[in-house]
């Protein structure tokens, strides 16, 4: 497995929660009943599982390997860019999520922000799929990639967490809204 193959089956697994933002939205929207605590855990999950292990993978390792070949340079801004909008909209659930809990009637702004991040989502992950076929194909060698996997894999705090992370997913899934 290489880095890239590594990043596109953490994709797989992002995929999965995209899927649960998704019906989460559907279900406010529909005027169903969502426990506070499971979308506090989608939120969670956004900022731990991308944010905090996907994007910093990307922004520490990936992007800085492929942009000191000074190729690509463009795409990774942009992605760049777009990692800070997806902090931004989770920033906007949780905000908006804490003054629901108060008692402020916020479904709407939360089921909004959770489709927005759920487009988002789509699309990110697809323009990040093409640029990891290209820095596959065009720039990384087979060096580089296997000596970032193993930087990926060296940190058994962050696999345990990863883990945990997909059992809040397995949970997430299995609850009535998400079905």
């Amino acid at each position: 497995m290489s880095a890239s193959e590594f990043l596109r089956k953490e994709h797989e697994e992002i995929m999965r929660l995209e899927k649960l933002v998704t019906k989460c939205s559907k279900s406010l929207y529909d005027g169903k009943d969502v426990p506070f605590s499971h979308i506090d855990k989608i939120n969670f999950l956004i900022a731990e599982f991308l944010d905090s292990i996907h994007f910093t993978r990307e922004e520490g390792s990936y992007f800085p390997c492929v942009a000191s070949y000074d190729h690509l340079n463009q795409e990774i801004r942009a992605l760049l860019i777009e990692h800070e909008f997806s902090r931004n909209i989770a920033k906007q659930i949780s905000e908006n999520l804490k003054q629901w809990k108060k008692g402020l009637n916020k479904r709407e702004p939360v089921a909004r922000f959770l489709r927005t991040y759920s487009i988002f989502l789509i699309d990110h992950m697809k323009k990040e799929e093409q640029f990891f076929e290209k820095a596959e194909k065009e720039i990384l060698s087979k060096e580089e990639e296997q000596e970032m996997l193993e930087q990926f894999q060296s940190i058994s705090a962050i696999a345990e967490k990863v883990t945990s992370l997909l059992e809040d997913i397995d949970y997430l899934e299995e609850q009535d809204w998400a079905k």
